[in-house]
């Protein structure tokens, strides 16, 4: 089993900034691609960001130029620093990690529990 668990999310005015993280445990023999999700009140969850093992990064449209992804392959982390925050980014935000557990394993998607981000006006 892999366990994620994130931190950094909380209140802030908007055009303030926030940087979260999300750890991963247990058994991990590689890590693919890690990814930052949100979901807002009565909407689906939506892609923020996401980051290979080699580096390249893709972002969603209304995140672009503001938020940064970036991974520490030693510590199994990922982060989502968040600038330029406007109260439309208040939301949910999951991380999501592609794993394999050993050499002979196939990938499988792991989530996190969520940290509310909240944008003040």
């Amino acid at each position: 089993q892999v366990q994620l668990v994130e931190s950094g999310g909380g209140l802030v005015q908007a055009g303030g900034s926030l940087r979260l993280s999300c750890a991963a445990s247990g058994y991990i023999f590689s890590i693919n691609a890690m990814g930052w999700y949100r979901q807002a009140p009565g909407t689906q969850r939506e892609l923020v960001a996401t980051i290979t093992s080699g580096g390249s990064t893709e972002y969603a449209d209304s995140v672009k130029g503001r938020f940064i992804i970036s991974r520490d392959n030693a510590k199994n982390t990922v982060y989502l620093t968040m600038n330029s925050l406007k109260p439309e980014d208040t939301a949910v935000y999951y991380c999501n990690f592609v794993v394999r557990s050993s050499w002979f394993s196939g990938e499988s998607a792991y989530w996190g529990q969520g940290t509310q981000v909240t944008v003040s006006s």
